[in-house]
């Protein structure tokens, strides 16, 4: 037994160090965190802003994962909109055709140019964020540009 208290006696000099170390640190974080709220303004105080900068740092983390997410269903969702709308004209063009009835043409390809347009801008914007802006291509590159910006 006598074995036993050599081995604390030993380390109870190196725990009490330990201890008062600790509680000096802790003694200095206090007076500091009080002098830092005297010199500072709330909004100033560097130690309060080093805690909100760690915690924007995280929030971002989050927010960009939330944005990859966002950016490639948006790109699923219209490759979805392109293949059904396009599917489904071509099908009627196919059936009026078939029963010799020429709708108004016009109002029609109007909007069809219009929805194509505001794919084209997409496509646009996603190879300009992507650093891609040179290459014509269709919605399988897009996505693979997509791909590779989000990995």
């Amino acid at each position: 037994m006598g074995h036993v208290s050599e081995h604390h006696e030993a380390t109870d000099g190196l725990v009490k160090l330990l201890t008062k170390a600790n509680h000096d640190l802790t003694v200095v974080q206090h007076r500091v965190e009080r002098e830092f709220q005297q010199i500072y303004p709330d909004n100033a105080n560097p130690m309060k802003l080093v805690s909100r900068i760690k915690k924007i740092q995280e929030e971002l983390a989050t927010l960009e994962d939330q944005c990859r997410e966002l950016l490639s269903a948006k790109q699923d969702l219209i490759d979805k909109a392109r293949t059904t709308l396009v599917g489904n004209r071509n099908q009627l063009q196919r059936m009026e055709a078939s029963m010799g009835v020429f709708a108004d043409a016009d109002s029609d390809d109007s909007a069809f140019a219009n929805f194509n347009q505001v794919i084209d801008e997409w496509t646009v914007q996603v190879r300009s964020k992507t650093g891609d802006e040179n290459r014509e291509s269709d919605s399988e590159d897009i996505n693979q540009l997509l791909f590779s910006a989000i990995v």
